[in-house]
């Protein structure tokens, strides 16, 4: 009986001990039990992560996302991440064959055209439940800003920033031809006025953008350039085309823009702009457009509102650009903390400088604030103008839209080289863009 009552006492002891060693082990993990990735050897917070990112933009954009990265890099030493940028048109060329593909980056650059292409074809992700988490921490932002990345409900994009249209132009150059200053409320007469006076002093107006200008055109008439449910164009007059062309047309004639040989081989760099290159009076951007091409330019360059009538109407704030997600990104976490990272980083934004537009955070832009150049105040002087002389935006252009934009490119085209008239055009316009749009009735 006693030696039974002694081995009882021996295995309990035994069993104290296993369970003790049990224990001290969990604590030397952070007391939690966890167990170390025995692959690797490292915690899982510290496991290898290889992200992809992929945007558009000039030379100095390149320069600085790239800083951004190394930054990133260097704080987050288990984080690699892959490269890959372009011109704006040239970036699309390339990104539609990876989403064919399935093959998108984790980290894609979007532009408000093509959301509702990229998000409504099951490309995108949606990030509704990584900034409801404070993943993608979004809280010093309004929630209209947010919601301007939505689609049906879903948030498949967070904007960078925001921004508006404007003319840069450049205000030394005019007051050698005698222009003094443009009045606050310009119009198109005034515009053309200035580019007669400066074509007698060699320089030129930059051609402003079909996809952009033609729907401002639009909008200060009362009109839009889609309907609201997005089957179909929003004007149902063509005067408004005609109007519009036959006044671009009438300017490309008396050589107010270069030559559209010399255009349709741009890639619509900031280095490539008539303005930097010296040879342009004026160029139509967007506004945080304005910060890259100064730097090119590098000189000093002034910034206005499009000319009108009823300029307020056409003038609106939009996203200048998006962050979305690839849907079949594996890495969704690590690039939703980059993405917040981007957004909310201080010393990162003093980079950013206002290229990717005013920030959306209130933190950020309050602590920006102090340290601004004199010409990235000129950009946050001009977003506070807008914002009282603007009105609200249209919906996120519909599938289909990047379409339509190519065929009001070669219609613009045609134009120009005296292939349709006017008439001609717009009636081609209307029936083919109509018939694309008419796709996405269900």
């Amino acid at each position: 009986m006693k030696h039974t009552t002694l081995t009882i006492l021996l295995l309990a002891l035994l069993l104290a001990s296993i369970t003790g060693c049990s224990s001290n082990q969990g604590s030397a993990n952070g007391g939690t039990g966890t167990p170390r990735t025995i692959e690797t050897g490292k915690t899982e917070s510290n496991k290898e992560v290889k992200l992809r990112i992929a945007w558009w933009g000039g030379q100095a954009r390149h320069d600085y996302t790239l800083k951004l990265i190394e930054m990133y890099q260097q704080l987050n030493p288990n984080v690699k991440i892959d490269t890959e940028y372009a011109g704006f048109d040239d970036y699309w060329k390339k990104l539609a064959p990876q989403a064919a593909a399935n093959q998108l980056p984790d980290i894609i650059q979007m532009d408000i055209s093509y959301l509702t292409q990229y998000g409504t074809k099951d490309q995108l992700e949606d990030l509704s439940t990584l900034t409801s988490s404070g993943t993608i921490d979004v809280h010093a932002a309004t929630p209209e800003t947010v919601n301007s990345g939505r689609v049906d409900g879903k948030l498949y994009g967070i904007p960078l920033g925001m921004n508006a249209m404007g003319a840069t132009f450049d205000a030394a150059m005019l007051k050698q031809a005698g222009i003094s200053s443009i009045p606050p409320n310009w119009t198109w007469s005034d515009l053309e006025f200035i580019a007669k006076r400066m074509k007698a002093q060699g320089k030129v107006l930059d051609h402003m953008r079909f996809d952009q200008f033609f729907p401002y055109y639009l909008r200060t008439q009362g009109q839009h350039y889609f309907s609201s449910d997005g089957t179909s164009l929003g004007y149902k007059d063509s005067r408004y085309f005609i109007d519009y062309f036959k006044m671009y047309l009438k300017w490309y004639e008396a050589g107010y823009m270069r030559d559209w040989d010399k255009e349709a081989l741009s890639k619509l760099t900031p280095e490539e702009n008539p303005v930097v290159l010296g040879d342009g009076f004026m160029t139509m951007a967007w506004s945080n457009q304005f910060a890259s091409l100064q730097e090119a330019a590098k000189k000093p360059l002034t910034l206005i509102g499009l000319p009108g009538p009823n300029g307020k109407l056409g003038l609106y704030l939009k996203p200048t650009m998006l962050f979305s997600m690839a849907k079949s990104s594996k890495q969704k976490t690590e690039a939703a903390k980059f993405i917040s990272w981007f957004l909310n980083d201080i010393e990162a934004n003093k980079l950013i400088k206002g290229d990717r537009g005013i920030p959306i955070s209130k933190t950020v832009k309050d602590a920006l604030k102090p340290t601004l150049s004199e010409q990235d105040q000129k950009i946050y002087n001009y977003m506070t103008w807008v914002e009282q002389n603007s009105s609200s935006m249209d919906p996120p252009d519909p599938i289909g839209a990047a379409e339509v934009s190519k065929l009001l490119r070669d219609m613009q085209e045609q134009i120009l080289y005296k292939k349709l008239s006017v008439e001609e055009a717009a009636d081609k316009f209307s029936n083919e863009a109509n018939a694309i749009l008419a796709r996405n009735k269900k």
